[in-house]
């Protein structure tokens, strides 16, 4: 493994193995120890979107291995005086750099760099294509409150077709065995979903029988035209609250990737009950990001 591009590219075994070495990762950050797996090597953060859980989670996973991090800061960079990627890239290259995770509003834009530069690429999110470590520490998650995600129902509700989240987790809950039910209204269901997961705009139908329900937040950024009338009527109707959940099983758990619009997709009493899982995520991405790291490095 000398990159991580996206799910699609993982077989089977190999999202088993980062898995199973997450399972360690988060057995050192629980205890506060660190490792040295990846000791006298650089990892740099190139970020040009904004991120707050997936960049510091990076950074201290590259740290919790032993690396030496190093953050582009893209607002004050050459890039701002219009120094290309490829050109950025190769700089990273001289520097020494032998892990660059990037994050672009350009679908596709890892691919391009990882055929240009020396380094390993590892993609933090590029548009609406991909964020494979998101759909990992979301594997992790599930697998470690149910103990499998065979046969597992996990239903996605949110802004699907925006959402690199929802096309990662598509195809890795697959993958790996689980049934996936997609729920928007309309204007947010992307076509090309139908032919591999169950489709509805009905929450109810949605979330009965479901095992975990994840929202997905709403990406004004990415919307060029208001695919529904206001936020307030989307929560009205799309709203995961406990309404909802008690529609769903006694058991099911509630996932989010962050960040949450609080009070849009999830109601703060969900966001804050029993059933949510969202904070483990958080942990469990710190874990899954140090497994990739160090997986890499053993790679190269």
């Amino acid at each position: 493994m000398r990159q991580l591009l996206d799910v699609k590219s993982l077989t089977r075994e190999e999202i088993n193995a980062i898995i199973e070495r997450a399972f360690e990762m988060k057995k050192l950050v629980l205890a506060g120890e660190k490792c040295s797996l990846l000791k006298g090597k650089t990892v740099t953060t190139l970020f040009y979107e904004n991120s707050t859980r997936t960049k510091t989670s990076f950074e201290r996973a590259g740290m919790l291995v032993g690396a030496d991090v190093n953050s582009l800061d893209i607002a004050t960079s050459s890039i701002q005086k219009g120094e290309s990627l490829v050109d950025t890239g190769k700089t990273l290259d001289a520097l020494g750099t032998d892990i660059v995770i990037i994050r672009h509003q350009a679908s596709g834009t890892p691919l391009f760099l990882s055929k240009n530069v020396k380094a390993s690429v590892v993609n933090a999110g590029d548009g609406t294509h991909a964020h494979p470590t998101q759909a990992l520490l979301d594997l992790m998650t599930m697998i470690e409150h149910f103990g499998s995600v065979e046969g597992l129902k996990v239903t996605i509700m949110g802004d699907i077709v925006h959402s690199r989240v929802a096309r990662s987790n598509l195809v890795c809950l697959k993958k790996m065995g689980a049934e996936v039910t997609m729920c928007a209204p309309l204007t947010l269901l992307p076509k090309e979903f139908s032919a591999h997961c169950k489709m509805t705009t009905n929450p109810t139908e949605a979330v009965a029988g479901a095992d975990v329900i994840m929202g997905l937040r709403m990406q004004l950024e990415r919307q060029n035209c208001g695919p529904f009338p206001s936020l307030k009527e989307y929560n009205r109707l799309y709203g995961i609250n406990n309404a909802l959940l008690e529609k769903a099983k006694p058991t099911t758990v509630v996932m989010h990737p962050g960040p949450v619009n609080r009070g849009v997709e999830i109601a703060g009493e969900v966001l804050d009950g029993k059933a949510s899982l969202i904070e483990t995520q958080v942990t469990n991405g710190l874990a899954v990001r140090m497994s990739v790291l160090s997986l890499i490095g053993e790679g190269r």
